[in-house]
Order: C-alpha cells, then structure tokens, then sequence
C-alpha cells in the first residue's frame, strides 16, 4: 500500500471517529493527517511529512479552539435553570420589608419550607406572584411576574 494511502486511510478513521463525539477536534488531527498526505504525494521525505501533519494538525486545533465553536458558552450557575431547577418558577410574596433604596427582602413559603426572597434590581416591591430569577445560597432572588 502507498504511504499516500495510509496518510488518507487515517485521515478517514479520524473523521469516523469524530462522528460519535460530537466535537470539531478530531476533524482538525484528520485534516493535520490529509496535509501529511498531501505531503507525500509532493514527494517529501517521511520525517518531513509527519512535521506537516503535526504542525496543521496543531495550528488547525489552535484555530478551532479560538473560534466561536471551539469555546463552551459560560453561564453564571445561579441563574442557568439546566442546573437549579428553581429558576423560572413561581411563589407568591405576602410581604415585604426593608426602606426604599435598601434591598427589599421578605420570607415565604416555597416548596414546603421558609425561604428568604431579596427582590431583583428594578423589580416592583408588591403583593403577589413573582418568578424566581437567580439562587444566591438559600435566598432566592425574584422578579414580578408578568401575566
């Protein structure tokens, strides 16, 4: 078989692998390898085409990882309702307390126990449903429910 071949049949199990991870990186090292194949039918020598595939195979995952798909989207954790469950829900506030100008808190029954509940910035201090926006320990911080 042709070293040609061996460059490209590797290049191909790279990009088989990559369909079950499900990530561009191992489609960049595929294409680091077609470079290496490339290499060899200009006619370089081995050692010359293992440096090819290595450093586009490199330069190529370098480039993945600063684009915009190589990068996992950052969410702050208190307020990603894939990881609390809390966020998006409803509870109903009875009262409030604390001046104008001053963080508005009340405590209030939420799924069968007394939680604090600091309203977000800009949020109406009244009576009634309110959605919880973000979970900062055991103080919920909540918004008005629009309806």
């Amino acid at each position: 078989m042709a070293d040609w071949m061996v460059w490209f049949i590797l290049m191909g199990v790279m990009v088989i692998l990559e369909m079950f991870t499900g990530t561009f990186y191992l489609l960049m090292i595929g294409i680091g390898l077609a470079a290496g194949g490339v290499a060899t039918l200009a006619g370089l020598a081995g050692n010359i085409q293992m440096v090819v595939a290595a450093l586009v195979g490199i330069f190529s995952t370098a480039a993945l990882r600063r684009s915009k798909w190589g990068r996992l989207p950052r969410s702050h954790a208190a307020r990603d309702p894939n990881v609390n469950l809390d966020i998006g829900q409803t509870l109903h506030v009875d009262a409030w307390s604390g001046v104008a100008g001053e963080a508005r808190t009340s405590r209030t029954m939420y799924r069968g126990a007394l939680w604090d509940v600091e309203l977000e910035h800009g949020a109406r201090p009244e009576v009634g449903t309110f959605v919880i926006r973000e979970v900062r320990g055991s103080r919920l911080i909540v918004a008005n429910h629009e309806k």
